[in-house]
């Protein structure tokens, strides 16, 4: 009897040993194979003009660069698998920097027009913007593009709106580093009027209501892109695959919503609607 229960016992305890080795003999470090490890994150360097609310500023109780341009970079990071590091820089240093490739690409509030495209390429078009005027809250001579012949003009060098603000016959047109800059020359009264994207313009108003206002109607329509150097047609398709992504899932509308209060129009991100 107690014969019986011993080797009962040891069966037991052998057919345990063989369950566990069963188990063991399933898993990948005992075949001998490999964990799949994630694909490593790809480096990019991408240069943006980091003073230019609400596309893209320096939050100073974070030391970290927000803004529209700012979340949208980072999702197609996410969707793309690439590490995407944000070189400041001055908005007339950024096509220079892209011709020389010495960065990645640019995101910065940059409208496509025909001369910038024989310099860079760009994405498809994620932003519909216009060029807009800003006066002093007490100006009541400038209510808009018309009233601006002869008048002082600030802009920020390089830009668009530098270029549409030297179409107004007689005005004397400043051009300032940043649109900040620019700002600041209204508010002290060294400009009369500052020629400028709109949503940057409305963000300046809004934060200084006492002091300056917007006049008149929108004087053009530009499209943003993410620029590239000529020879990255590569990332320039990774990118624009990423912008569809971010456009399909909801992602894209998700933060401009955040940054703007309303739905994006239908076909953004993707080709401009024919004028």
């Amino acid at each position: 009897m107690k014969k019986s229960l011993k080797f009962l016992l040891v069966g037991l305890v052998i057919a345990a040993l063989a369950v566990t080795a069963a188990g063991c003999g399933g898993s990948k470090e005992a075949t001998g194979e490999k964990k799949t490890e994630p694909a490593a994150k790809k480096k990019v360097v991408f240069a943006s003009d980091t003073a230019y609310a609400p596309f893209e500023s320096l939050d100073p109780q974070t030391g970290k660069y927000v803004g529209f341009d700012i979340d949208l970079i980072n999702a197609i990071a996410e969707v793309a698998n690439l590490d995407i590091q944000i070189q400041s820089m001055g908005f007339d240093g950024i096509i220079p920097a892209l011709e020389t490739a010495s960065v990645d690409g640019a995101v910065s509030a940059m409208s496509i027009t025909e001369e910038r495209k024989q310099k860079v390429n760009f994405s498809v078009p994620y932003y519909l913007s216009g060029q807009s005027v800003a006066v002093k809250a007490d100006n009541n001579d400038i209510k808009g593009f018309d009233d601006l012949k002869g008048k002082r003009i600030g802009v920020q060098i390089a830009t668009t709106g530098a270029k549409e603000a030297r179409t107004v016959k007689g005005a004397h047109v400043s051009d300032y580093p940043t649109i900040n800059e620019a700002f600041l020359a209204l508010k002290s009264g060294a400009v009369d009027a500052v020629v400028n994207d709109f949503p940057v313009n409305a963000e300046f108003v809004k934060n200084n209501s006492k002091d300056a206002k917007l006049v008149g109607d929108l004087r053009t329509s530009e499209h943003y892109g993410i620029a590239f150097p000529k020879k990255n047609t590569e990332l320039q398709d990774t990118f624009n695959k990423a912008l569809k992504t971010l456009k399909e899932n909801g992602k894209y509308a998700e933060i401009y919503k955040k940054w703007f209060g309303a739905d994006p129009p239908a076909y953004l991100p993707g080709e401009a609607p024919a004028k």
